[in-house]
This record gives C-alpha cells, sequence and structure tokens, in this order.
C-alpha cells in the first residue's frame, strides 16, 4: 500500500506537467485565441491574389505603350475603362457578394480573376507577335485590344469581390467574440500585404521586363495566375472550413432567410409589403417619367446608394473616397510631372519604394497607436499628420530650382503616407464596427465604387489641367477641402456617441 502512495505522488507531478505542456503548446497554436495554421493560410491566401493584382497593375501600362508606341492613348482608355467598371459595377459586386454564400464567391473569385488575367496576358503576347496587326488589320487589333480591356476590367472586378468578402466580411466575422485587439491586427497585417504586393510586385515585372523582355513579363503573369487559382481557392477554403465562426454565420443568415413564420408573423412586414405592392401597381400604370424614374431608383446599384448614405459613417467614407480625387501621389500624373521637371526613372522609382516602406511602417503603428488612443482619435491624429506633411508639397511651388521643389514634392507626398494609410485602416476599422452585418458587403462595394470614380474624376482633371504646377497647387486645395470634410465627419461621430452616452446615463 505504502509503495503504491508513492507511485501516485510521483505520477500526479508528471500527469501535472504533461497537462500544461499541452495547454503551452495549445496556446502557442493559436493566434489571439485563433489558430495560426488557419490564420496563416488567410495571409497566404490574400497574398496570392493581390500579387496576381499588383503585377497586372503594374505591367498593363508597359503593355499598352509597347502596343502603340509614342502615345498614351491605350494606357489612358485601359485607365478610363478599369475605374468606370468599378465605379459603374461596384455596389452591385458588393451586393452579389452580400447575397451568394462564402464558398460560391471563393469559387466564382478565384476562377475569373485568375482566368481573366490570363486570357489578358494571352492577347498581349498575340499582339507583340503580330505586330503588323494595326496597319494591316486594324479591326482585328482592336478586337484583340478590346478583349485585354474587357479581360482586365472582368479581373479587377473580380479581385474587388474578393477584397470585400476578406477585408470587409472574413475578418469581421473571424474576430467576433474574441479579444478587442485582434480586429485591428487583422487589419493591419491584410493592409500590410497589399502595401507589400505594391511595392515587390512591380520590382519583379520590371527585372523580368528589363533583364529579359515583355513577352516573357506576359508569360510569367499568366502562369502566376494559372498556379495560383489552385493555391488561393485551397487555401480560402480551409479557412473556411476551420474556422466555425465562417460556417455559423452562414448557417445562421439562411435560417433567418428561410424561416417561413418570419414574413407572416410580423403584421407591420406585412402591411409594408402590401403597400410596397400597392405602389409597385400604381408605377406600373403611371407611364409617365415619375413611373421611369422610381424604375430605375429600384435598380441594384441604386439600392445599394441608398444604403450607403443612411450610414452614419458616410462622411469619413466620403473623405476617404476624395484622397483619391489627387495627383499627391506616385500614381502616372505625378510621374508624368516628375518627368516634366526632368528627375531621372531610377530617383522616382527610389521615391515611390520609400513611399511604400512608410506606407508598410503606418500599418505597423496603427495597432500601437489605436490600443492606446482608440480608432476615432487615431484617424485624427492620422488624418492631421498627412496634412502637415502635405505642407511640403505646397512649398515645392515657390522653389525655383526645378530639381529641389521636385525633391519637396517626393518627400512631402512620401511621408504623407504614414498618415494616409492609419486613416484608412481606421476609416474601414469605423465601418466595420458601426456598420449593420447585414449592410457590410454592400456598402464595401459603394466604397470601392465612389473611390474609383474619384480616382476617374483625377484623370480627367489631369487633362483639363495639363500644367504640372497648377495642377499640384489646384489639388493640394482640394487635399485641404478634403481633410476638412474628413475631420467634420469624425467630429459628428464623436458628437453622436456623445449623445448615446447622455442617453445611457
Amino acid at each position: 500500500m505504502g509503495s503504491n502512495r508513492e507511485e501516485e505522488v510521483i505520477e500526479r507531478p508528471l500527469i501535472v506537467n504533461q497537462q500544461h505542456q499541452q495547454q503551452e503548446e495549445a496556446k502557442e497554436e493559436r493566434d489571439d485565441g485563433l489558430p495560426k495554421s488557419l490564420i496563416r493560410s488567410l495571409y497566404v491566401g490574400h497574398f496570392v491574389s493581390r500579387w496576381s493584382a499588383r503585377m497586372w497593375e503594374f505591367s498593363v501600362a508597359l503593355y499598352m505603350i509597347n502596343i502603340w508606341p509614342n502615345s498614351l492613348l491605350l494606357t489612358a482608355l485601359y485607365g478610363i475603362v478599369e475605374s468606370g467598371s468599378i465605379a459603374l459595377f461596384g455596389p452591385i459586386i458588393g451586393a452579389w457578394v452580400d447575397r451568394l454564400t462564402y464558398v460560391k464567391v471563393l469559387q466564382l473569385w478565384s476562377f475569373t480573376q485568375n482566368l481573366s488575367f490570363v486570357v489578358a496576358g494571352g492577347t498581349v503576347i498575340a499582339l507583340w507577335a503580330c505586330s503588323d496587326l494595326k496597319s494591316t488589320h486594324f479591326m482585328i487589333f482592336s478586337l484583340l485590344v478590346g478583349v485585354t480591356y474587357f479581360s482586365g476590367a472582368v479581373g479587377v472586378l473580380s479581385t474587388l469581390a474578393g477584397t470585400i468578402l476578406i477585408e470587409r466580411e472574413w475578418v469581421v466575422v473571424i474576430s467576433e467574440d474574441q479579444p478587442p485587439g485582434v480586429l485591428t491586427k487583422l487589419n493591419s497585417v491584410i493592409r500590410r500585404i497589399d502595401l507589400v504586393c505594391k511595392l515587390f510586385a512591380p520590382v519583379f515585372s520590371g527585372f523580368i521586363i528589363s533583364f529579359i523582355s515583355l513577352t516573357a513579363s506576359a508569360i510569367a503573369l499568366a502562369v502566376w495566375n494559372i498556379v495560383s487559382v489552385c493555391l488561393q481557392y485551397c487555401l480560402l477554403v480551409s479557412v473556411y472550413n476551420g474556422i466555425p465562426a465562417l460556417s455559423e454565420k452562414e448557417r445562421r443568415i439562411a435560417s433567418s432567410t428561410n424561416d417561413p413564420e418570419q414574413s407572416t408573423a410580423d403584421p407591420e412586414l406585412t402591411k409594408s409589403l402590401l403597400s410596397q405592392d400597392a405602389n409597385d401597381s400604381v408605377a406600373t400604370e403611371n407611364t409617365g417619367r415619375g413611373g421611369i424614374i422610381e424604375r430605375v431608383l429600384k435598380l441594384p446599384c441604386f439600392n445599394a446608394w441608398k444604403v450607403y448614405l443612411k450610414q452614419d459613417v458616410v462622411l469619413p467614407g466620403v473623405a476617404l473616397a476624395l484622397l483619391y480625387f489627387t495627383v499627391l501621389s506616385f500614381g502616372s500624373l505625378m510621374t508624368a510631372a516628375l518627368e516634366w521637371e526632368g528627375i531621372p526613372a531610377y530617383v522616382i522609382g527610389i521615391a515611390r519604394g520609400i513611399s511604400a516602406t512608410i506606407g508598410i511602417a503606418a500599418t505597423f503603428t496603427y495597432p500601437i497607436l489605436q490600443s492606446h488612443i482608440l480608432t476615432l482619435r487615431t484617424g485624427l491624429w492620422s488624418i492631421w499628420s498627412q496634412w502637415s506633411f502635405l505642407l511640403l508639397c505646397v512649398g515645392s511651388i515657390w522653389v525655383k530650382n526645378g530639381k529641389a521643389s521636385a525633391s519637396m514634392l517626393m518627400a512631402g507626398v512620401a511621408a504623407s503616407r504614414l498618415g494616409l494609410w492609419m486613416f484608412d485602416l481606421a476609416v474601414i476599422q469605423q465601418m466595420q464596427d458601426q456598420v449593420p452585418e447585414s449592410d457590410r458587403c454592400v456598402i464595401g462595394g459603394v466604397q470601392n465604387s465612389l473611390q474609383s470614380a474619384m480616382d476617374l474624376m483625377g484623370y480627367v482633371m489631369g487633362v483639363i489641367v495639363p500644367n504640372p504646377e497648377v495642377q499640384v497647387l489646384s489639388w493640394f486645395c482640394c487635399a485641404t477641402g478634403c481633410q476638412m470634410l474628413q475631420l467634420f465627419g469624425w467630429f459628428n461621430l464623436l458628437t453622436s456617441e456623445a449623445r448615446m452616452l447622455l442617453n445611457i446615463l
């Protein structure tokens, strides 16, 4: 009996130690309460998708310039087609993502995005292989260019669907019932992945173009998308299957949608449906202008805009979109202005890399600030930071030395990326927190549509005001107005929250 008790005393600490070790190992396998392997799969799947999009985004301008040398016509037309497609169809894409199941969206997104970029790469190769088509068979040349435009636009719209699914929906659902900092961390890492792709995908494509050929770049783009379609889908499906919150969310939506009692139990709902039917019959009989306008306003894209305009976060959303209505970024218009000042291409490339690096640094800084001063104050601090650095761009207008002026312009724009991307994260998190669950995807689609519309207006304004110095001055005035609107939006939110607190007290 004594020996048995001694063995039990010896074995009990061993069992406790083993249990403690197993708990520590299980804790190490989880990241803030979430399985590390699945979160890693989410990040890698998102990286694969964003790398494809950023490769195409950088390469398409070079493809178009080489297809029609000494002219920016094809490049400008593609920019209009792409921005116009997102501006027009963004709300519809958001509603579509909201209506379909997660798995169906994953299937359509992965297949359509990658197939579109493969087709676009193939048509580009065909255009180079038959370089005399423009002079001998212009209709065939125009058809191939049109297919390239269409494929690129479809690919970008598919990418938008995936962006809405991951950034606006999945990260919110995954972070539910988790510690407060999980959503902030997920948002920051997702944005960091996009900025890393934005920095290194052009470098990768540029090396292929510079040291091999443009044809090799198009082939690499097509091969990457052929390989990534399965990899991207398998990684993201494993996340869906491994995180119960995602499947539970779909089951909850399906049960509420298919509940037959829900549509008849509420008399107010029945009354509203009857009145709606009566209004519809009146609208059908009315063949005048009012009936046409009413039918137009019932289209999905207009319904999405009505939902967006009713949100409490509409002003910060509009303010964020206005930031796309500018040349104060390392886009094509600012690049052309720097070329006009005589800045070498490699210097512009270095400045663009520094700008992207500062943007990546913003994704590390945002969670730290947000954990100390919360989302609203982080947004306010960020936008004032951006506005302050842009003062360098204003000062560059009155500097007589052209290269010194361009250096100030590049420095101001690059430094302002810290505040810009932190403000972007703050607005996204405000939308995630305050937009109702049923409207998140629709709001995400409208937000991207509005941003693309502002981007398109920027290109149009670049045509109307061709002098680079006048552009910088006019766009800084626009940016200043944008900052004021952003501040108004944030203070409006603070006021509404203060009213809620007073009502509670």
